[in-house]
């Protein structure tokens, strides 16, 4: 809702706020007196273009600010936080500047912001209806969805199967084209990994097989030079030409030791640990020996290890720096293999949910467009029936439903289906174009509303239309400037009427020059202007209930304070009041 708007150099208006509250709210005042100029702050509030035309004269800039309460607009809220704006006690101030050269300023929450993000929170929220205004119901999309929500659960069902039948379809050719497009790259990725595997395979590394014959490939390589080392090495641990040795020297030890065993318990252990060592040394000297004797020059092995050797390097060149790093990237390219080898199978399966899915697809279409024509001629009627009560009796308003039919395409492109044998254009909701008509007239052709409606008759239309949607409505506030232009008498009294049951919803704001409107208002604001001789100002003041009907006799016979017209002020007054949705 909104609950206050701030007015500060915009036009006749100087300074002025106006607190708002729910229900109906009319504005009125002379010919003249700026009454517009509160449309024209709420436009600019919606992010509308802005006029420096409209800053008062000698000002430096116009300012309009609004309060919005957001309490239960969870979206507002998200939407407020997401441009860096805070919403403080439930409420989230808009505002907007428009300097005398030109320039224009947005701020949301307090954080300055482009008008397109300023509009983009705040057009949601209001819907305008005037002479001069773009009306959210003109828009294609916003008619399509007004007959979803006037149809009610039935349509709402058709269209929630439609929309996710086309969302998987709208999936399944996305990927397809994809697998498709991409046949011939997964084709030479196949043929580079049949290559890397088939050469693997030819090779087959053991894991750990290029470590144990770089160590093989060593020891043949300086077979000889070990065994030279290896046999002097036993030579000198146990020589066979008398030559001194480390047994006979660790023998010769022990045997001293021995000698004075029984001195010296200590030389005793001394000489043990000697003959432990003796026993050593016997046994190493055969393992050197037998080491020794085990070293062969093998150059045809030698040859076999170094080619081996050769095949793993060139392996682990180009597929990991490890044979272990090699077969894991084999297993890994076999599964990919599997994967691609499988592109004509997945081509073949996607095609067929693709055909199924367009055959139900067409089916679902075929229903939501049915159901839609039905609801169609209902809407068309109640909004008919509400125009015979606001001063257009002859006037008769449909609602065409068509599909958007195209050419036969030459293969199945996404965006086309055929429908009961015709080809038609599918969007993510449905294949019907949905266009509110009138003919204003009896015997008139239908035309759409923004041809064949004067501006007057434009805003009745649309006040009987947003009646009609009133339940269903997601505006939370409509505003309506002049909807009573050429209208008179008793049909006035039906406008009136209208909008209060609109306000029952909603919060309604109406700019009305006809007392039989605003009688059936919740709150009531007359625009006063007043003059120096040189300049004119304007201000907004809520009136109390002795105001109102001094307001509504000057509306009604131009005189404030004649009894005869206080008297029908009263009277519209308590006609009106039963209506009234928070009177």
């Amino acid at each position: 809702m909104l609950e206050e708007i701030r007015i500060r150099s915009l036009g006749v208006i100087d300074s002025s706020t106006l607190q708002l509250g729910p229900g109906l709210t009319a504005i009125t005042g002379e010919t003249g007196a700026g009454k517009t100029m509160v449309v024209t702050a709420l436009g600019l509030l919606l992010g509308g273009r802005a006029d420096s035309g409209a800053v008062r004269t000698g000002a430096a800039h116009a300012r309009v600010e609004g309060v919005i309460a957001a309490a239960g607009l969870p979206d507002v809220v998200r939407a407020v936080e997401d441009v860096g704006g805070e919403v403080e006690d439930g409420r989230v101030v808009l505002a907007r500047n428009i300097a005398a050269e030109g320039r224009s300023r947005a701020w949301v929450g307090g954080a300055s912001v482009p008008v397109s993000a300023l509009a983009g929170i705040a057009e949601p929220l209001v819907a305008v209806h005037g002479q001069s205004d773009q009306h959210r119901l003109l828009r294609p999309a916003a008619q399509l969805d007004a007959l979803d929500r006037f149809a009610g659960s039935g349509v709402a069902r058709l269209s929630g199967d439609y929309t996710r039948l086309h969302s998987r379809l709208v999936e399944v050719e996305r990927e397809l084209t994809e697998v498709v497009r991409s046949a011939q790259e997964r084709a030479r990725e196949a043929d580079q990994l049949r290559f890397g595997l088939t050469e693997i395979e030819a090779v087959s590394p053991e894991p750990g097989e290029d470590a144990a014959l770089a160590a093989e490939e060593s020891r043949l390589g300086f077979a000889d030079t070990l065994r030279t080392a290896a046999e002097q090495a036993r030579e000198a641990l146990s020589s066979d030409q008398g030559s001194a040795d480390a047994l006979s020297a660790t023998s010769t030890a022990r045997g001293l030791l021995e000698g004075v065993r029984e001195h010296d318990r200590q030389a005793g252990e001394l000489a043990d640990r000697l003959a432990e060592l003796t026993y050593l040394l016997s046994d190493l000297a055969a393992d050197v020996a037998s080491y020794s004797t085990s070293l062969e020059t093998d150059p045809a092995r030698l040859a076999a290890v170094s080619d081996r050797r050769a095949a793993l390097t060139g392996l682990t060149r180009k597929y990991g720096s490890t044979i272990e790093e090699v077969l894991a990237w084999a297993e890994t390219g076999s599964r990919r293999l599997l994967d691609l080898d499988t592109t004509d199978e997945q081509i073949d399966r996607l095609r067929a949910e693709q055909e199924s899915l367009r055959s139900e697809l067409g089916v679902a279409a075929a229903k939501l467009s049915a159901a839609r024509t039905k609801a169609a001629r209902r809407l068309g009627s109640v909004v008919s029936g509400e125009l015979a009560l606001l001063a257009m009796p002859h006037a008769r308003v449909s609602v065409a439903v068509r599909r958007q039919e195209i050419d036969r395409p030459d293969t199945l492109t996404p965006g086309a289906l055929e429908v009961e044998g015709s080809w038609c254009r599918a969007t993510a909701d449905g294949v019907d174009d949905v266009e509110l008509l009138l003919a204003a007239n009896t015997g008139a052709d239908a035309r759409p509303l923004h041809k064949g409606a004067s501006g007057g008759e434009l805003s009745r239309v649309m006040l009987a239309v947003e009646v009609a949607l009133a339940e269903t409505s997601p505006v939370p506030i409509f505003v309506f400037d002049e909807v009573d232009a050429g209208v008179g008498g008793k049909a006035a009294i039906e406008v009136g009427r209208r909008l209060a049951r609109l306000a029952r919803d909603a919060q309604v704001l109406v700019v009305t020059h006809l007392p039989q409107v605003a009688a059936f208002a919740d709150r009531h604001v007359v625009v006063h202007k007043a003059s120096d001789g040189t300049v004119t100002t304007s201000g907004l003041t809520v009136l109390d209930d002795s105001e109102r009907e001094r307001e509504l006799s000057r509306m009604l016979a131009g005189l404030e304070e004649s009894d005869t017209a206080l008297a029908h002020a009263r009277e519209l007054l308590e006609t009106a009041a039963p209506a009234r949705a928070h009177g």
